[in-house]
């Protein structure tokens, strides 16, 4: 008869079991994508027809609050917004994992629940890491650039890196939440969210009770932090929000941890409740 796996009791133990089952998981949710064609072009392609739609169609008719170049104030605004649309699939493949019996079944393992989330956020991290990536050549090849260095540029993606790291949990509840179909309309609160910050306009250009909404949208602290790092134009000042923007690119990505890392926890454990 075979032996059951002895159940870790120490702390070091159980993190090492969460690590191994983590990365078992997170490859088996890189196989998928990897034999999927479909979501590999869309990788490839979506980033450069966002750049081509907004730099040239769309961008011809903006302008930089301070003067400067559109596109080089569009790209930090592209990559965060990337970050956060990576929810959309994050919600999609857990709310579809549930619904098949995926999940169901890693819960009848004797597995990692920390170690089966953490897998869901890897790969998630791994192909986010990609999709900027591929982001940051479709904006060199546009006109823009790194000016204050390679430091700074690992900087600055450290910080969308961040955020889309919080975000993969706020993904995870959703989707242990929703049935497949009601993920599919997750970009419905996304898209707004991703307009109503400093993305595509500067924030002294909209009116003043919108421009507050804007300053403190996590998005556009990452953003923001993302210009300076990068010394693209259209930086904005005259608000707490806008001169701390570094240091609420760190702040609002760990306080949505906090929250929703345990929350997604706790309902993985209480699913079928």
């Amino acid at each position: 008869m075979p032996i059951a796996p002895a159940i870790p009791t120490t702390p070091a133990e159980r993190l090492r079991w969460a690590l191994s089952d983590a990365w078992v998981v997170s490859g088996r949710e890189l196989i998928h994508w990897v034999r999927n064609p479909v979501v590999i072009l869309n990788t490839l392609l979506f980033p450069l027809i966002m750049v081509l739609l907004f730099g040239y169609v769309f961008g011809s008719a903006m302008r930089v609050a301070g003067g400067g170049d559109y596109r080089e104030f569009l790209m930090p605004g592209m990559f965060g917004q990337t970050m956060v649309f990576g929810v959309i699939s994050t919600v999609y493949v857990v709310a579809a994992n549930a619904a098949r019996g995926v999940t169901d079944r890693f819960r009848s393992m004797p597995v990692s629940s920390f170690g089966v989330l953490m897998g869901r956020v890897i790969a998630d991290m791994l192909t986010s890491t990609l999709d900027l990536v591929i982001l940051m050549l479709c904006g060199l090849l546009v006109g823009w650039r790194a000016h204050h260095g390679l430091g700074s540029a690992l900087a600055a993606a450290g910080l969308l890196l961040l955020l889309r790291f919080a975000l993969v949990w706020v993904g995870i509840c959703m989707g242990l939440r929703l049935t497949p179909e009601g993920a599919g309309a997750a970009w419905m609160p996304l898209f707004p969210l991703t307009l109503l910050a400093n993305t595509f306009v500067s924030p002294e250009l909209m009116p003043a009770w919108l421009r507050i909404i804007a300053e403190w949208n996590p998005l556009s602290a990452t953003v923001q932090a993302c210009r300076e790092l990068f010394g693209s134009p259209g930086l904005s000042g005259g608000s707490w929000a806008a001169e701390h923007a570094i240091e609420l690119a760190i702040g609002w990505p760990l306080l949505i941890t906090v929250i929703f890392l345990p929350l997604s926890i706790r309902r993985y454990r209480r699913l079928n409740r």
